[in-house]
């Protein structure tokens, strides 16, 4: 009896309850599967100075203060498993109640089956599992999405956690921040033009929610940066990260030989000594950077820079922001810097999680096991083959005049473009940016797949042959 039990379960439809927070259930466990696998939660280059600054309350101009303090809240000084299983959590809650919302037909089964898929598939548990901000970059989106067009379907407390949620992600890096205020900008924008053109048919959008979600986000931020530096703030790094990729692109060597004689500039007399990549600016301790006192140091005329070389040279800007956009939006290979870094990050990790040190150093991540060659040949082949898919299932959607579904699938495209826009011009391209997002089409996909009677390619009356 026990057998026919367990599939009647799992052909529970998402709609009910107890097919909600059975999904929700497994695919916690699955999307942890891979830190499992490790040995320990994956370990970044920027891990450390995240403990730094948030479990020794050190402010670090270059790490979100809201995903440092997460760390504390979290208890990440007892165990940074605490860390990632919230992380796992709140991802696999958003994912399910994306499923309710747009393909409620979907069951149990054809939800764990996606959470499987994404494990295997695509990139999201590698930042599920890593002590990272990453994994909120998607949860962003959907939350958004589902706030502003789904509202009915997620409405009393699937609402209030989404909304949670959705500050959370926003907050926790400065790109989720611009892409949720991109992302809310253009629905208020829609809601405005759908109101001007009387357009019934379209769907309806809600914009007081989102607007809450960004206005909190930012008061996070700046509470954070508050409790760290007692100082009103939201960002002290954004003209770093720019100059750095205006460096990269050739934009301030063509200023300084044009301008030096002239122009007085500070970075004048380490115009010889500059690197030839922004990563190179930024974190080796050779740079000029460094000798100019990091971020505090170079601000003011970073800031300066940006905006005489704007005024410059105008359209060398908009050609290297285009081609960085487009380079950012190709970009997405799994693994970008998951790889030994004990030489790094070892001195922040023994002061504050010296009894994690033993599994942290034994981990197949730190003994240098994983080889993301061949995870990228799926990975990467299942991501362009899913933008592909996206892309038509748009076509198909806007042309039968489906515009529900065509809404959320804009809506990811939308936010694919958004995200390599903000990654690939205000900081520069890097695989990890553009990686931690692509999973979403291949979600998007697979919602519609789930529930076959409502997204069916072909009508269920035809007229003609």
């Amino acid at each position: 009896m026990a057998v026919p039990a367990v599939g009647q379960a799992l052909c529970r439809p998402l709609a009910t309850l107890g097919g909600e927070v059975g999904a929700i259930v497994l695919i916690v466990p699955l999307l942890l599967a891979l830190a499992l696998w490790n040995g320990f939660p994956f370990i970044f280059y920027d891990t450390g100075a995240y403990v730094l600054e948030g479990l020794g309350h050190v402010f670090l101009a270059e790490r979100s203060p809201v995903y440092s303090l997460f760390l504390d809240y979290t208890d990440a000084s007892t165990s940074l498993w605490f860390v990632v299983s919230i992380q796992s959590l709140i991802v696999a809650f958003t994912i399910v109640e994306t499923l309710r919302a747009v393909a409620p037909g979907t069951s149990l089964a054809w939800a764990v089956g996606i959470g499987l898929a994404l494990v295997s598939l695509t990139s999201l548990p590698w930042f599920v599992g890593e002590i990272e901000p990453d994994c909120f970059t998607g949860t962003t989106v959907l939350s958004l999405y589902l706030l502003v067009f789904r509202r009915e379907a997620v409405a009393g407390w699937r609402e209030d956690a989404l909304l949670c949620g959705v500050v959370l992600s926003m907050a926790a890096h400065p790109s989720h921040l611009l892409l949720g205020l991109g992302l809310s900008v253009l629905t208020v924008g829609y809601w405005a033009l759908r109101r001007l053109l009387h357009a019934k048919d379209w769907p309806r959008a809600a914009i007081l929610r989102p607007l809450m979600g960004c206005t909190f986000s930012v008061l996070l931020v700046v509470a954070a940066n508050y409790d760290l530096t007692g100082k009103i703030f939201i960002s002290r790094s954004g003209p770093a990260f720019l100059f750095a990729r205006l460096l990269q692109d050739g934009i301030v060597m063509r200023l300084l030989d044009d301008t030096c004689a002239e122009a007085h500039y500070r970075l004048c007399y380490y115009k010889d000594d500059l690197p030839r990549t922004a990563d190179q600016w930024l974190w080796n301790t050779s740079s000029p950077f460094f000798a100019m006192n990091k971020f505090t140091g170079t601000s003011a005329e970073s800031t300066r820079i940006i905006w005489d070389s704007i005024w410059r040279y105008p359209f060398m800007h908009v050609v290297a922001a285009t081609n960085d956009t487009l380079r950012q939006f190709a970009m997405f290979r799994t693994g970008d810097q998951i790889e030994p870094q004990e030489w790094v990050l070892s001195p922040s990790l023994k002061r504050f999680l010296p009894s994690q040190m033993e599994s942290y150093l034994t981990a197949r991540q730190q003994r240098g096991e994983i080889d993301f060659r061949p995870i990228n040949i799926v990975h990467v082949g299942v991501a362009w083959l899913s933008l592909a898919g996206l892309t038509e299932a748009l076509v198909f959607m806007v042309r039968t005049r489906r515009r529900d579904i065509g809404a959320f699938l804009a809506f990811v495209l939308i936010a694919l473009i958004g995200n390599a826009v903000v990654c690939g011009t205000l900081s520069n391209p890097h695989n990890r940016y553009q990686s931690r997002l692509i999973w979403l089409a291949p979600f998007a996909l697979a919602a519609l797949a789930g529930d076959r009677a409502r997204f069916a390619l072909r009508g269920v009356a035809e007229s003609g042959s």
